[in-house]
């Protein structure tokens, strides 16, 4: 049987149409993508702080599980939890690569 390699999307959720086209090429070329929660019925600003720390924690926890992450960083863009995703990812050893190269 074939190992895949695993991948972490990290970046903005506002960039939800990009993570789903990165998804499914990623997938398409042979890895097992891991995705930032969706959620289309609540909104960021009303989840609350427990919940917010739970979401954090399970992202880390599928960068442990990855291999590499994939930072969506459209225009340039890397907000401050994506910046915290990065530096973890090093930490942990963990390839990081860029939708856009960064300055």
């Amino acid at each position: 049987m074939h190992e895949y390699k695993i991948i972490t999307l990290c970046g903005s959720i506002k960039f939800e149409d990009e993570f789903m086209k990165i998804q499914e090429k990623l997938t398409l070329d042979g890895n097992i993508v891991l995705t930032p929660n969706f959620f289309n019925r609540i909104k960021k600003e009303d989840i609350d702080k427990k919940t917010k720390k739970m979401l954090d924690e399970m992202h880390k926890q599928k960068i442990d599980m990855s291999d590499e992450i994939y930072v969506i960083n459209v225009g340039g863009y890397i907000g401050e939890s994506t910046k915290l995703e990065i530096e973890y990812a090093k930490e942990k050893g963990k390839r990081i690569s860029y939708l856009e190269s960064i300055k």
